[in-house]
């Protein structure tokens, strides 16, 4: 088993910026080859934002979020990051930290591929 933490969420004004924390213990590091993070905002699905595998080799869905999201991980700590900047209204949600094992890279943006999560921090931006 593998337990994830978030934290950092909070209430920021649009343009500002916030930085998200995810801590792992249990049984890594196999379980968490792949760590990500995912959003789910008011009355929508939670989609992908973006996942780091262990060596450092990061997915983004698309162009919308990178440059303006950047994440990170230190495998000593167990630790994944998630830099967030220029936040807009539209960031505004609940943000899942993600992990799994080796078989998330088939699929990065597939939540299913992912065996544990956390509970989740709200990010909520201001306009």
């Amino acid at each position: 088993q593998v337990q994830l933490v978030e934290s950092g969420g909070g209430l920021v004004q649009a343009g500002g910026s916030l930085r998200l924390s995810c801590s792992a213990s249990g049984r890594t590091p196999a379980s968490t080859e792949v760590m990500g993070w995912f959003r789910q905002a008011p009355g929508k699905e939670r989609e992908f934002v973006v996942s780091i595998s262990r060596n450092g080799y990061t997915y983004y869905f698309g162009d919308s979020l990178q440059g303006r999201f950047t994440i990170s991980r230190d495998n000593a700590k167990n630790t994944v990051y998630l830099q967030m900047s220029s936040l807009k209204a539209e960031d505004t949600a609940v943000y899942y930290c993600a992990a799994g094992n080796a078989k998330a890279t088939e699929r990065w943006y597939d939540p299913v591929r992912y065996d544990y999560w956390g509970q989740g921090t709200r990010v909520t931006v201001s306009s």
